[in-house]
């Protein structure tokens, strides 16, 4: 895949950001999150499956401008720059916005995506966001389809804030009149700290990540659910976790886990249904937390009893964990810090899990339909997989991020390709 940028230009907003306006205030959660961009890339087929123009290609360009210039008026925060890890001068100056033709038919890269390959689609590299927080690329395909590639920093938000900007930009796009106002309350949530005896930098690697992409069907996933039922039926999140965890032990592992060293299985968890009273999808910002389960090495069972693990850590994270977190900025940055030092003396092996199934994924329609299909990007962290709907809502993508070695090994375990497409 060739991909020859044609443009590049900064979109700024509609209308100005006003004064009392321009000192968006980092919350402490904003604070502590990774300096990565979060990638997604909208994929749309041309509908008249006809060899894209230049006319065309202007028409779309415009249309996403035109429309992403509009958003930023209410989303202003991701039109300005970020500084000192504190706030984001909301100066207005606006989203690198990049064009670029592909030199291959869209179907080509949907049929057969290479995660890594992806990255090209994007307009910054992922573990290098420096001040901004947003960028887009709009990539034309030979066949006429468009792949809006969008990264969104991680210090500014997370995944559903994230795609609450994707789909209002796309409303506003559509005309719509009624469209839902972000809330920027997250500082006043959870008041920024003095964090810089932290680095939220732990577990980026700027060499030897591979990422591999697995598909399981609904077919597949139940039959999971039901090898992990026993007093309990497992969600499919559950049961996938505990598999893949348990096929990355198998593999990389070995039949006996180093006993000196601490394994941890980790789940991202969205805080705002765990506030009373509970705060809407548009509350913008970093408003989740991980949950830490500790598998047993010592269960007999081959996912070492992560399905009951996972459940019960995610069921502490309620209105108590979000009111002490709320306390304790300093208290929870020193666990931070103890287990990223535990991590780099190779004390601790931890493995994550996003989960972004029942996330509006597929909703961003600008005027040409929903996107067919919508795709991830290869991230530069070890043992990190993320989960997203597939486009007919039934399967589930696993996007799985490993050392190379390790996806060596992982990649071709038997037991692991008897379930994944």
């Amino acid at each position: 895949m060739k991909v020859e940028v044609i443009s590049k230009e900064s979109i700024r907003p509609s209308s100005s950001t006003p004064h009392h306006l321009r000192h968006y205030q980092l919350s402490f959660l904003d604070q502590i999150s990774p300096p990565i961009f979060m990638p997604f890339i909208m994929f749309f087929p041309n509908p008249s499956n006809s060899s894209g123009n230049n006319n065309s290609i202007a028409s779309k360009s415009r249309h996403l401008k035109t429309h992403l210039s509009e958003a930023l008026t209410r989303f202003y925060p991701l039109a300005g720059r970020m500084l000192e890890n504190r706030y984001i001068d909301c100066n207005d100056e606006g989203v690198p916005f990049v064009e670029a033709m592909i030199d291959v038919n869209l179907s080509e890269i949907t049929g057969n995506p290479i995660p890594c390959e992806l990255n090209q689609l994007l307009a910054g590299k992922i573990d290098e966001p420096g001040d901004l927080p947003m960028t887009v690329q709009a990539n034309f395909f030979r066949c006429g389809g468009l792949a809006v590639g969008v990264e969104m920093s991680h210090k500014v938000a997370d995944a559903l804030a994230f795609f609450s900007f994707l789909n209002i930009w796309a409303a506003i796009a559509r005309g719509e009149e009624e469209i839902p106002s972000p809330k920027f309350e997250s500082a006043a949530l959870f008041p920024p700290a003095d964090c810089l005896d932290f680095k939220p930098s732990t577990g980026i690697m700027k060499d030897d990540i591979v990422t591999k992409r697995f598909v399981f069907s609904a077919s597949k996933i139940g039959s999971l659910r039901e090898r992990y039922t026993k007093t309990l039926t497992p969600t499919r999140i559950e049961a996938l976790s505990a598999f893949i965890w348990s096929r990355f032990m198998a593999s990389t592992q070995g039949e006996k886990p180093d006993p000196s060293k601490i394994y941890t299985v980790l789940h991202t968890v969205n805080l705002r249904p765990k506030f009373e009273p509970p705060l809407s999808d548009h509350h913008f910002g970093n408003i989740s937390r991980i949950a830490i389960a500790v598998p047993s090495m010592d269960s007999e069972e081959p996912s070492y009893g992560v399905v009951n693990k996972v459940r019960e850590v995610i069921k502490k994270v309620d209105r108590e964990f979000v009111a002490k977190l709320q306390r304790g900025a300093q208290e929870h940055t020193s666990l931070l810090k103890e287990r990223g030092e535990m991590i780099a003396k190779g004390e601790l092996i931890p493995f994550s899990f996003t989960s972004l199934c029942r996330f509006p994924l597929h909703e961003a329609d600008f005027g040409w339909g929903k996107p067919a299909w919508v795709a991830s990007a290869s991230m530069p962290f070890k043992n990190l997989v993320a989960f997203l709907d597939t486009a007919s809502g039934h399967g589930i993508e696993a996007w799985v991020n490993l050392k190379a070695q390790d996806m060596a090994r992982f990649e071709v375990d038997e037991e692991l390709l008897a379930f994944a497409d």
